[in-house]
């Protein structure tokens, strides 16, 4: 139980950077998405269940702070935390290469997801152009952070990460 509410509180933050402080930095081609590698790595290193309740709560997070329709970005990082809590302690994330294709792997689902909530439900004013500079820009962005970030989250592994100790 600590695991999660500690990985809340990182959640948080990193929601809060994000959306008010990235989200206004004109420079930056895209708004790199730091919640989707938070949920990554949480994801990888503790399974399909903390995945899974670590995108609801990131994508919760960031419909309350975004003008999105709400639920929105539950349902895409729920999804996304499940898909990668599969690869749970079986990927060596401590390098750059797997960390990097995880990146790239990760935005390119996530952007898959949106184009297909947004054939399901089409009242939803949502774009999604897979050949896009802007779709290039990000997915590039996010997998030269996932190395990054994961070694930034490795810091706080004993308290976000799971042990066969912590489960029982």
């Amino acid at each position: 139980m600590k695991p999660f509410f500690f990985s809340l509180i990182i959640l948080l933050c990193f929601t809060l950077f994000q959306v008010a402080v990235l989200s206004n930095i004109y420079i930056l081609p895209v708004v790199p998405d730091l919640l989707l590698i938070c949920v990554l790595y949480l994801s990888v290193q503790n399974g399909r269940l903390f995945g899974v309740a670590s995108g609801f709560c990131s994508g919760l997070f960031l419909d309350f702070l975004s003008t999105g329709p709400f639920g929105f970005h539950c349902l895409l990082r729920t999804i996304i935390g499940y898909f990668f809590g599969f690869f749970n302690k079986t990927l060596n994330i401590s390098g750059f290469v797997f960390p990097f294709i995880l990146g790239l792997a990760s935005t390119v689902l996530k952007f898959l997801l949106i184009w297909l909530i947004c054939v399901f439900y089409t009242n939803l004013d949502i774009s999604v152009n897979f050949f896009s500079v802007n779709f290039l820009k990000e997915m590039i962005f996010n997998a030269v952070l996932v190395p990054i970030m994961f070694k930034f989250m490795n810091i706080f592994s004993n308290s976000i990460v799971l042990t066969p100790e912590k489960v029982n």
